[in-house]
């Protein structure tokens, strides 16, 4: 396990002092990234050897987000790794110890001279913990979304939304579904948080919100202008 403390910063919080959405999960990225440069096997190490990890699913618990200059402590973990998909597991901690956010990830590498999908290399098993998975259910790869959406509005990809990648960071995408959930129901509260990645977006490209009601929460295509979707956003309602 590796593990990280910080203190919230008034530049991460919402209208209300909490810990917003896009910074929760952008400490839980960080948290990774970090990992990664820990072992040895950060962005260099990627770049040397012509791959890069990519997030190809999300979920993420909200159990209680903290508020301005609380102190927590993030931390992240991987026990499993097939041929072409991983699972890291991430969790928040108060001071006290807490769970805040309790959270999985399913990653693939992508070879950066080809853009395609690739086996995991051997050397990431260096990754590898016996460390128990937080209990959650089981990460779906896959998100379905019934009826048609409603779009809210779209959005161009300037280069505020890219990432050293060259596209669209993986936040972003959740924070464009949260402002069109937010659109539509100004007091909705996010519980659980999953997400499927399908389709880097790139500068210039075009994202629609369509936002689907659904009975537990709601659920936001970032489709685009072909039909196809970039990622698919689900929030469901905290109880």
């Amino acid at each position: 396990m590796y593990s990280f403390e910080s203190r919230v910063r008034y530049s991460e919080c919402d209208e209300r002092l909490r810990l917003s959405i896009p910074a929760t999960i952008n400490y839980l990225q960080d948290c990774s990234m970090f990992h990664c440069e820990h072992i040895g096997h950060g962005q260099a190490y990627c770049a040397e050897h012509h791959f890069a990890w990519f997030v190809a699913a999300w979920q993420i618990r909200l159990l209680q987000l903290p508020t301005f200059c609380d102190y927590i402590r993030v931390s992240t973990w991987c026990n499993q790794m097939g041929n072409t998909l991983a699972t890291r597991h991430f969790l928040m901690q108060a001071e006290n110890g807490k769970h805040l956010v309790e959270a999985e990830s399913l990653c693939v590498t992508v070879n950066t001279q080809t853009g395609k999908a690739q086996r995991i290399p051997a050397e990431e098993q260096a990754f590898l913990t016996d460390e128990p998975s937080l209990g959650l259910p089981p990460t779906r790869r896959k998100l379905r979304l019934g009826g048609e959406g409603r779009e809210a509005f779209s959005v161009e990809v300037g280069r505020q939304l890219l990432d050293s990648n060259g596209h669209v960071n993986n936040v972003q995408y959740i924070a464009l579904a949260e402002d069109a959930i937010r659109m539509q129901d100004a007091n909705f509260r996010a519980g659980t948080i999953l997400v499927q990645y399908k389709l880097a977006a790139h500068l210039g490209d075009t994202m629609r919100m369509l936002v689907h009601e659904e009975t537990d929460g709601y659920g936001v295509d970032l489709a685009n202008v072909d039909g196809g979707s970039f990622a698919i956003v689900r929030m469901l309602r905290a109880e």
